[in-house]
């Protein structure tokens, strides 16, 4: 009887290639070892997951920073022409909340989950000094009580920073939930406080309107007192104090 030679054994829905000049096939798909030293593990039309998200990271703060930027600007043509202490803070903060997306932005860039700590940190200091310029400002106008014009335009940037904040919020959170981001979400947190201060500036608005000129500068030292709080509660999220945190 002759003898019999059996095929060469190649597992089915194997993929054959090579691999430091060896050619060879693989029973199974995705990522898999090898053999050869030093080993090694690949995988195959995948896209490594720290670049998606630095990728998805950067996506969400230059969004942000859009919206808080041109609500920045909406309010600054304002003040200029109205004087509202009360609109000034919530400027201020608005601005600053802006410039946040440069220490966020970055550190999505390196890719660096210290990185990203050390931006939630510089967010919180951003915040506190908003903060403190706000105040002053506010004590400055009692001493010197100086009634804001231009009422209508007043309560209108008022609205414009209630929206832009919700909407800058709702960006931030989603993405700092979607890809873990205690900075993210701190940021998160504070513009939709920022949302509830802004329609401070239209109090004020209102308040004016009705004879009470001093109500401007109190209204700003109360806004102050909020960014205060919500300095405090953004610290708790980027220490890891509240929540979970890195």
């Amino acid at each position: 009887m002759p003898d019999v030679v059996a095929p060469a054994y190649e597992p089915l829905g194997g993929d054959r290639h090579r691999h430091q000049g060896r050619e060879h096939a693989h029973p199974h798909l995705g990522p898999h070892r090898h053999g050869v030293h030093p080993p090694h593990a690949h995988s195959h039309g995948l896209v490594d997951e720290s670049i998606k998200r630095s990728r998805d990271g950067v996506r969400v703060v230059l969004l942000s920073l859009a919206i808080l930027a041109l609500t920045a600007a909406v309010q600054a043509a304002v003040y200029i022409v109205a004087g509202s202490v009360a609109l000034l803070a919530d400027l201020i903060h608005n601005a600053g909340d802006a410039l946040t997306a440069v220490p966020l932005g970055a550190a999505f860039v390196l890719r660096s989950r210290r990185a990203e700590q050390a931006a939630g940190v510089a967010v919180v200091a951003a915040i506190l000094l908003s903060a403190v310029a706000a105040g002053l400002f506010a004590l400055l106008r009692i001493v010197s009580p100086l009634a804001p014009t231009h009422l209508l335009a007043l309560g209108l940037a008022g609205v414009t920073g209630v929206l832009g904040n919700a909407l800058a919020a709702r960006v931030r959170l989603a993405g700092g939930r979607r890809l873990d981001s205690p900075a993210l979400i701190a940021d998160g947190n504070h513009a939709r406080s920022d949302a509830l201060v802004s329609a401070g500036v239209i109090l004020s608005a209102a308040a004016v309107a009705l004879g009470a000129p001093l109500a401007d500068p109190i209204i700003g030292l109360i806004i102050t007192a909020l960014i205060l709080r919500i300095t405090w509660q953004s610290w708790q999220t980027v220490s890891g104090r509240h929540g979970h945190g890195h």
